[in-house]
């Protein structure tokens, strides 16, 4: 069984920052993307930033030049850090990890953790 398990949630002001981070558990072998996605009230969920195992990143544009994810292969975490926070990045943030292959190779799917909440407000 694997879990995700996120933390760094806060109430932050405007031009704050925050770095959320999320440890995978579990018999892992690999996991070939992590990101984080994001939920406001009233809207659908959406991919904020991905990480591959070789390092490669992708960034929805109104984060971009503000956040930066990175992860820790050997701890199979990841992280998020976010600048210049804004009102409209008040959301619930969740860790993803897609992919995922176990100490015996196979495969496992694909993993959600339950949420951290950001607040961005004055």
């Amino acid at each position: 069984q694997v879990q995700l398990v996120e933390s760094g949630g806060a109430v932050v002001q405007p031009g704050g920052s925050l770095r959320l981070s999320c440890a995978a558990s579990g018999s892992i072998f690999s996991i070939n993307t992590m990101g984080w996605y994001r939920q406001a009230p009233g809207k659908q969920r959406e991919l904020v930033a991905s990480v591959t195992s070789g390092g490669s990143t992708i960034y929805t544009d109104s984060v971009k030049g503000r956040f930066t994810i990175s992860r820790d292969n050997a701890k199979n975490t990841v992280y998020l850090q976010m600048n210049v926070l804004k009102v409209e990045d008040t959301a619930v943030y969740y860790c993803n990890a897609q992919r995922v292959v176990d100490r015996t190779l196979r495969i496992l799917g694909d993993y959600w953790g339950q949420g951290t909440q950001v607040t961005v407000s004055s």
